[in-house]
């Protein structure tokens, strides 16, 4: 089976996706990208294409699904499927804009938060929000760093509107989201869903913005029947 590529989100690293890199280990080989270290979805994307196997599935969250509509700008012949968890396809709304701006702003004046108590609640799902889970998402926040989230949040301001993408994206994609995702509501999804020529969806239940540490077997049992009986 063609190797599989994960792109993780804003403030995540590989951790967000190792139990899945782990346990579809039978099905094909994986890696896990790094988007820490560039401050454009453009320098990410070609980051990943350089690491990448020729031709590969590209499993993407949120920002990652960001840098997985610039793989597509770049090098869409190299991607064999596509997986688009919790992300959009449309620009930040001025009033999102203006939020990560604002969040910059008070990041140069004061410490790096990561993800604390106050955000985390619109991270994950209400019942996840003490214990492992919510561990796990902040110490990931913190292992990543205030000046990976500087370049994080600037590519993210920065990024196109992928909407005009939508229509052009032939392979086999996947669309998923939590049904309590506040970050990336569904709707959000839908378009993608709708946009796209070979689209399947999944709906999680009880689910934030973060479905491969919530409902690890949920997404990994989810990731395996559409490469089995979709992607080949």
């Amino acid at each position: 089976m063609t190797p599989i590529v994960f792109a993780p989100g804003l403030l995540c690293d590989d951790r967000l996706w190792r139990d899945q890199s782990v346990a579809l280990g039978d099905l094909a080989p994986s890696s896990i990208a790094d988007v820490t270290l560039d401050d454009s979805v453009a320098g990410m994307a070609a980051r990943l294409l350089a690491k990448a196997p020729p031709r590969f599935t590209l499993v993407a969250l949120s920002m990652g699904g960001y840098v997985a509509f610039e793989v597509l700008r770049q090098a869409a012949d190299r991607v064999h499927a596509l997986a688009l968890f919790d992300t959009s396809a449309a620009p930040d709304t001025p009033r999102r804009a203006a939020e990560r701006q604002a969040g910059l702003r008070s990041l140069a004046a004061g410490r790096f938060l990561g993800v604390s108590k106050r955000l985390l609640p619109r991270l994950v799902d209400a019942r996840h929000v003490d214990g492992p889970v919510g561990q796990e998402v902040a110490a990931m926040a913190q292992r990543v760093g205030a000046d990976a989230f500087v370049r994080q949040q600037t590519a993210i301001l920065n990024r196109p509107d992928s909407r005009p993408l939508l229509s052009s994206i032939s392979v086999p994609t996947l669309v998923a989201v939590g049904d309590s995702d506040v970050v990336t509501p569904p709707q959000d999804s839908v378009d993608i869903f709708r946009g796209v020529q070979t689209p399947s969806f999944h709906l999680f239940h009880r689910c934030g913005h973060l479905p491969a540490i919530e409902l690890p077997a949920e997404t990994t049992d989810l990731l395996r029947r559409w490469l089995t009986e979709t992607v080949g």
